[in-house]
């Protein structure tokens, strides 16, 4: 049976570059995270707050409201709405940016249509006319078109139509369907300005709408219309971890979430002129590797090597043997800039949302994409020899992944076993006939990133075991898809691992266990999928033995995704205690009050042991409900 990386191994890897950071005087996030201890009681619970200059104001048992009269409920519920929308605008906007490379793509251009049939297909879902028109001229009116859905007046997005009819109802009954997206994210600011809403029920209700209007508005839009610039994923091999530096190459890092940038760099580098001069400085040729989201574009469009998630991207640099690392927007280290100061690293940020200190900033829009990704990719190539080879230490861990698997690549995976007198072919189906009968008890989306509060990756790994031995085959997006492929769980070897049912459906359809769906803004692709499987199945989402999980979330963008995931009507299990807790009326609400609008909710367990077994016995209590 083949031997996978432990979580162990990973961390001596990790020991043994801040053996570097130290030779170097540079800190760490772990050295960080240690002088940030104790943290705030009052910002973990929630119950601090500076939204006027009159405090700030913290509820204590001698202080049970603020000066305005607030109490824990409404400081909570507006500390806790206001981070809904700084991840719905992040998420969202990065949909907007998409959408603005869309409407400019030309046939001659850096950006082209890779999927005309799926740009045509969206197109119909915003009554584009598509009959006898040019590819090019659609894309212009839907990449419009798709803009007004951030500020359009009236109505409610257009993607809505794509749920149930049932989860249509839902969010019109509790009056939480998003009209447009600026919208939501601006009336939750406005509600939670001094003076306005202080009803805790009331802030919720806001900030389900507000998560919707990411999840299937401005995430969805990104997913889709990169799918329709860049290509609509299909599986495709590659490797995780840090081995995939290459100790003879120059080594570049794609950094951050916007596969505009992304996409660029992997074109130029591919360019002759650039490898033939890295020869001449003495380097084999060019090696592009991903970080964070980005690298989960590139390595499902392109196979291109996943070299780890949001902590590890430190210890890239670390290695000594980056010439350079370029980003985008989210989740970048401002540690970065120093950090690369100690090497002969090029630390470069191109868009004005994330200028960070210590980086060579260079501007990147659709005009000049090419351009100035063929200039990044120059920099890095001159700068192979400044590498000083004293510092190079690349661990040679590295481990086989499968990825690439979009709603449409699933569907197709599955009709290549389709063996019923029935034709199930483009269909849930076979899907659905393996939850029916036992053989899969269920599903779990695993999505987030990593938090320093808990040690990294392991519960991302721990839980996917767990499950996939109980037969729950799980899907993942983001970090926690990179943690599953640094253990070598998006490698088909890892059906080894499966309890009996799983590891025959693996085999029959040959998957691995766990299936790599995309980057964060992808979880729009598994609420698709459960839509649609609820659909076919002819239940209601909610009864679905489908739940979501984020082991280890820490951003906001994690707190917007959570509560589209449990509007879509899948409940979701936290490893991280959400910043309310100082309110016991706002822990109530996310855990059960938000069932009696939209029938899941939060289940939360700091322990990854017991929430993986409350996941398990999630999945059995609605296996029984339906009577399967």
């Amino acid at each position: 049976m083949k031997k996978f990386t432990t979580v162990e191994e990973m961390e001596y890897d990790s020991k043994r570059l801040k053996e570097t950071a130290c030779a170097v005087c540079i800190d760490t996030w772990e050295t960080r995270a240690e002088n940030q201890k104790n943290h705030c009681k009052f910002g973990e619970g929630g119950i601090c707050c500076r939204i006027c200059s009159m405090g700030p104001c913290r509820i204590t048992p001698k202080a049970p409201k603020g000066i305005c009269g607030a109490d824990a409920a409404a400081i909570a519920g507006r500390n806790y709405l206001r981070s809904i929308v700084g991840g719905a605008a992040a998420h969202s906007d990065h949909g907007r940016e998409i959408a603005y490379v869309l409407a400019t793509a030309s046939r001659d251009g850096a950006y082209q249509i890779k999927d005309e049939q799926k740009c045509i297909s969206m197109a119909k879902e915003f009554d584009i006319e598509t009959d006898g028109r040019d590819i090019y001229d659609i894309a212009h009116e839907l990449g419009n078109k798709a803009l007004l859905e951030y500020g359009k007046p009236f109505g409610t997005l257009t993607f809505l139509n794509r749920a149930t009819k049932e989860r249509q109802e839902t969010w019109a009954r509790n009056k939480i369907a998003p009209r447009s997206i600026d919208r939501e994210c601006t009336e939750a600011m406005h509600m939670t300005h001094m003076g306005n809403t202080a009803d805790a029920t009331a802030l919720i209700r806001q900030g389900l709408r507000t998560s919707l209007a990411d999840g299937w508005g401005g995430s969805m839009m990104g997913t889709d219309f990169s799918d329709v610039l860049f290509g609509t994923p299909k599986p495709v091999n590659t490797e995780a971890n840090l081995g995939v530096l290459d100790k003879d190459k120059v080594n570049i890092i794609v950094h951050g979430h916007d596969p505009a940038l992304s996409e660029m760099i992997v074109l130029a580098a591919q360019m002759p002129e650039y490898t033939k001069r890295a020869q001449e400085l003495g380097a084999k040729g060019i090696n592009i590797v991903g970080l964070c989201c980005t690298s989960n574009e590139v390595a499902m469009r392109h196979g291109i090597p996943m070299a780890g998630n949001f902590l590890q991207q430190e210890n890239a640099v670390l290695t000594g043997a980056v010439e350079l690392i370029v980003a985008d927007v989210q989740c970048i280290f401002p540690a970065l800039g120093p950090l690369s100061k100690c090497f002969h690293t090029h630390f470069v940020t191109t868009s004005p949302k994330a200028v960070i200190p210590d980086s060579e900033f260079i501007l990147f829009e659709p005009q000049n994409a090419l351009e100035n990704a063929k200039k990044i990719v120059s920099m890095a190539v001159e700068n192979f020899v400044n590498r000083n080879n004293d510092l190079v230490f690349i661990p040679e861990r590295k481990e086989k992944a499968t990825v690439g698997y979009s709603c449409e690549a699933i569907i197709e995976e599955l009709d290549g076993v389709t063996n019923s007198h029935v034709d199930l072919t483009g269909t849930y189906k076979p899907l659905i006939e393996c939850l029916k009968s036992g053989v899969l008890r269920g599903a779990v989306g695993i999505v987030g990133c990593n938090n320093p509060r808990v040690r990294p990756d392991y519960s991302h790994i721990s839980a996917m075991k767990e499950l996939i031995k109980n037969d729950i085959l799980v899907v993942v997006t983001g970090c926690s898809a990179q943690a599953a492929a640094k253990a070598g769980l998006l490698d088909k070897e890892a059906r080894e691992l499966c309890g009996d049912g799983l590891k025959r459906v693996c085999e029959l359809v040959d998957i691995p266990p766990v299936l790599h769906m995309g980057s964060c803004v992808d979880i729009s692709r598994i609420v698709l999928l459960a839509s649609k499987v609820a659909e076919q199945w002819g239940i209601r989402i909610d009864q679905l033995p489908v739940i979501g999980c984020a082991p280890e979330w820490m951003s906001e963008k994690a707190v917007a995704i959570a509560n589209y995931v449990v509007s879509t009507g899948l409940d979701t299990y936290l490893g991280i205690e959400p910043q309310v807790n100082g309110s016991d009326q706002m822990m109530q609400l996310i855990t059960e009050g938000t069932r009696d609008m939209v029938g899941a909710g939060f289940v939360i367990n700091t322990d990854i042991e017991k929430l993986t077994r409350a996941m398990i016995d999630g999945i059995e209590a609605k296996r029984a409900a339906l009577g399967i």
